[in-house]
């Protein structure tokens, strides 16, 4: 063997490249010298790529397959322009392998809450995470813009700026969604697809594509859960005074098995409980349902013809006379003077304060009534 064939058994003939790292996106194969013996076999598996780097500039890709560097099927060659001095000599290039399979299960979630406006709670915080998964969709651009030189790079290293790319993304998606808090975990995959596709157009200035991206969780803040929790509570236990008496039936039973305190304790403890569960239903009740004549007013008395009027009008139905609020005085039936409430009789005159009758039906009429309101009479004029 001469000095020139032991030259040129240094050279690579057969570039490939088997990824057991399951993390790695691109792989710079070693090329001593970068020096590429012609007819060097070159074999690319499925979900890679081999993208071959002349003189800082891309010059050709190859999708999987096996191939031949020579000159007869290989544009490369052409492009190199490195067969001047014939086929048998070397040329010196750098081979990059592009892993183009779909990574999976990447974590994403919001380091701090986001903001959001909701109509049931007013503004929130919500926190979210989940997974999403990426492929080299275009495996010039990733080196382009991405990797670079690097000779062996991978998920870790450009992860940091997927996820805060994410997270921009969600936060954008969840405030033009308008999706009410409550109704979130119901539309969590359709928020994931709204997400998805407002991204996609930035993975691709990575040379990536977001073939995935799911939600498995937005959380409420504490204070808004209790808040929550009680008011689910509340619709658990409906009727007040039935759950009242519920809890006091139990009280019963806890008091007539406990047989250490003799019986008088246990009668003790049922009239407790018998005393304690009706008080608090009747508590209850009236709290949620009170009473018609609480909130009623004292009709209010005309100071000048005497008729009584709702204590809701502002003038008299009678005469027309403007009422004020909180009067409770009537006059005399004979002189017209002012007589204190509950009065008998008048102390300017001293008649006595029954009120005039109708004359055909004998019913009570009140003061200055122009007409009976039983028969419908016209009252006499005193």
């Amino acid at each position: 063997m001469g000095i020139l064939d032991a030259m040129r058994s240094q050279f690579i003939e057969v570039i490939e490249w088997l990824d057991d790292s399951g993390n790695t996106l691109l792989y710079r194969f070693p090329v001593q010298g970068q020096e590429i013996k012609n007819g060097a076999q070159l074999t690319v598996r499925e979900s890679q790529t081999a993208v071959f780097v002349f003189q800082g500039q891309i010059a050709d890709v190859f999708p999987p397959g096996l191939y031949t560097i020579d000159g007869g099927n290989t544009p490369i060659l052409t492009k190199l322009g490195a067969w001047k001095y014939g086929f048998n000599s070397p040329f010196k290039a750098e081979v990059y392998f592009v892993n183009t399979k779909q990574f999976t299960d990447l974590k994403w979630g919001t380091p701090n809450p986001v903001m959001m406006r909701d109509t049931d709670f007013g503004m929130v915080r919500l926190r979210a995470f989940g997974i999403y998964s990426i492929r080299v969709e275009d495996p010039s651009a990733f080196i382009k813009e991405v990797a670079g030189t690097n000779a062996h790079f991978v998920t870790e290293d450009i992860e940091g700026q997927l996820k805060r790319t994410l997270v921009s993304g969600f936060s954008d998606a969840l405030g033009e969604s308008k999706i009410a808090a409550l109704d979130l975990a119901s539309n969590y995959d359709e928020l994931s697809k709204f997400t998805r596709s407002k991204l996609s157009e930035e993975f691709k200035t990575f040379g990536l594509g977001l073939t995935k991206f799911v939600i498995e969780n937005i959380s409420l803040p504490a204070e808004v859960e209790a808040a929550m929790d009680k008011r689910t509570s509340m619709g658990v236990i409906g009727d007040v005074s039935k759950y009242a008496q519920f809890q006091a039936a139990d009280a019963m039973r806890d008091a007539a098995q406990n047989t250490s305190g003799g019986g008088a304790a246990t009668g003790a403890g049922l009239g407790a409980g018998f005393a304690i569960g009706n008080a608090m239903a009747g508590a209850m009740t009236d709290a949620m349902n009170p009473k018609k004549g609480d909130s009623q007013e004292a009709p209010v008395t005309c100071t000048k013809c005497g008729a009584s009027n709702p204590a809701a009008v502002k003038f008299c139905n009678e005469c027309g006379t403007k009422l004020e609020a909180g009067a409770q005085t009537s006059t005399c039936v004979k002189c017209s003077a002012k007589l204190q409430p509950g009065a008998r009789f008048c102390a300017e005159c001293g008649a006595k304060q029954e009120k005039p009758k109708c004359s055909k039906c004998e019913a009570e009429l009140n003061p200055g009534a122009k007409f009976c309101n039983e028969c419908g009479t016209q009252a006499e004029t005193v």
